[in-house]
């Protein structure tokens, strides 16, 4: 029996985090991934035509940017921006325009109503006076005494209140009062719809808070030579091994512990000191570990997880640069396109009753724009996603149509798009999940990122920390606390629990309290 002091299950980016952390604590690691391929949804690829390369899953990063997590972590990268964050283009042309530079985002906002550009400089103002604690705060475990604490006492009662409020907002509710007109507002409503929360619901505005304040002071970069850099820097200075084609069928638990997995082909693999899953919830607890080793009321409790929406990607080569109708789309490197507010809200509705919408909204990407390499000089390498129903399944026929809409849109803003294109791939939720089984059902968020399944109610109602009932198995993946995107931190998360739980003159302490806190909740 292979025998290390960790084994990560999944060389996602969360695994790959925690397995880094563990090594460069002189852990011995070994990655037991299930696909050919390391990285999860952070992978590039020549899918659509020659010298084109496409993101294949996420790409703009400023959470990865931004998060602690990664920083210290001191990757080989090298980032790149376009000239624009983003530009949310409305039906009627005009658009709003998000640059690191502030007064060319005032200016966007200034034109559609006087005073915006100055609330807009107002807000950033207050995000600036909290970033640093408020991202510390974001990607530590739960709860975040320390840097939290911080918090309290530069902001004090009543700031810390009003922040509070702020939080659990909707974006459309917290748009109205920062801004008086539809760029601003838009700007937060279109960063917000990244998740599966429409701009009504409790909770969604700081997602959209989050991404535009982060798009003013840090931007959405990408790296240089697309997605699968950050993977190549990850694996670059891992010291330990990992296994390609080798998906876990069995989390080996005696007495309570977890001592090892199992792989497809029969093999045993122990883990002295800790197991780490960079896998979904519901595939660890449920899957890999079974209800023999959950307390019953986590079972039960996991029967309500819930899902975020299912996605449909489309990637294509074009030609040409892409011919916007206005020319505000054609220096950034996102473009949201499809709808004003009362559009997203349409939107958003119809996903929450189970439609296809006819007019999709989408969120799409001009990685040439922002990384010259991505394809030929004078041509765009271009991508668009947009959410559906989360559903056991879709028809071929149903997706083709839904691309159908999808180009549809871009074509209202940029006529003759698709008479330039030379080459397109199409990743349906079941193509997301087939190429990374994390994706379930073209899920990117590892969960919704609604209120009720956020924090201490992450996976389901708990700790809200990567501690789980069976000792010595911490969960890592993104349906972990603080949940999706590409920042590290649930994978980062995990693996300081794990050394928490290890320490020798502590490590006693921690299990003590976890294991009592486990008993209580879920007696």
């Amino acid at each position: 029996m292979d025998t290390v002091d960790a084994i990560v299950i999944g060389a996602g980016h969360n695994g790959l985090v925690a397995a880094n952390l563990l090594a460069d604590a002189g852990w011995s690691v070994r990655v037991l991934e299930a696909t050919p391929h390391p990285g999860g949804a952070v992978r590039s690829g020549h899918v659509t035509a020659p010298g084109y390369l496409s993101d294949l899953f996420s790409s703009f990063y400023p959470l990865g940017y931004a998060s602690p997590v990664m920083k210290a972590l001191n990757l080989d990268l090298r980032w790149t921006h376009a000239p624009d964050v983003f530009t949310h283009l409305l039906p009627d042309g005009r658009a709003a325009t998000v640059s690191r530079e502030l007064d060319r985002t005032m200016a966007s906002m200034e034109a559609f109503a006087p005073g915006d550009g100055e609330r807009w400089r107002t807000a950033y103002r207050e995000w600036r006076g909290v970033s640093d604690r408020m991202m510390d705060t974001l990607f530590t475990p739960f709860p975040p005494v320390r840097h939290g604490l911080g918090l309290v006492r530069q902001l004090r009662v009543g700031g810390s209140l009003r922040l509070a409020r702020r939080l659990v907002l909707s974006v459309r509710e917290l748009a109205s009062e920062l801004f008086q007109g539809e760029g601003a507002a838009l700007a937060l409503a279109g960063c917000a719809l990244h998740t599966d929360l429409s701009p009504e619901e409790a909770g969604g505005g700081v997602y959209g808070w989050l991404l535009a304040m982060l798009a003013q002071q840090v931007g959405w970069p990408v790296p240089v030579g697309g997605a699968g850099e950050i993977t190549s820097a990850l694996l670059r200075r891992f010291p330990g091994e990992i296994s390609y084609g080798a998906p876990v069928t069995r989390v080996l638990v005696a007495r309570g512990r977890a001592m090892g997995v199992r792989t497809a082909d029969g093999r045993d693999w122990r883990a002295r000191r800790a197991v780490i899953a960079d896998v979904p919830a519901p595939a660890l607890f449920l899957d890999l570990v079974g209800e023999r080793w959950l307390p019953p009321r986590m079972t039960e409790d996991l029967a309500h997880f819930r899902w975020d929406g299912a996605t449909v990607k489309v990637d294509w080569a074009v030609r040409t640069r892409m011919p916007w109708t206005n020319p505000a789309a054609a220096g950034s490197g996102t473009v949201h396109l499809g709808a004003d507010l009362n559009g997203l809200t349409r939107y958003s509705a119809r996903l929450a009753s189970d439609e296809l919408p006819k007019h999709p909204f989408l969120l799409l990407g001009q990685t040439t724009t922002a990384d010259p390499s991505r394809s030929p000089e004078g041509t765009e390498s271009v991508w668009a996603y947009t959410h559906l129903p989360h559903r056991p399944s879709w028809t071929a026929d149903e997706i083709a149509g839904h691309v159908e809409r999808i180009e549809a849109v871009v074509e209202e803003h940029a006529p003759g798009f698709r008479r330039e294109v030379v080459g397109r791939n199409v990743f349906g939720p079941a193509d997301l999940e087939r190429e990374n089984p994390s994706l379930v059902g073209g899920a990117l968020g590892g969960g919704t990122a609604a209120a009720f399944q956020q924090l201490f109610l992450r996976p389901v109602p708990g700790l809200g920390r990567p501690d789980t009932p069976v000792d010595r198995l911490f969960l890592g993946s993104a349906s972990a606390h603080p949940g999706g995107g590409v920042h590290g931190a649930p994978g980062a998360n995990a693996a300081h629990a794990a050394m928490a739980r290890d320490r020798r003159l502590t490590g006693a302490a921690y299990r003590a309290a976890v294991d009592g806190a486990h008993r209580v909740i879920y007696a």
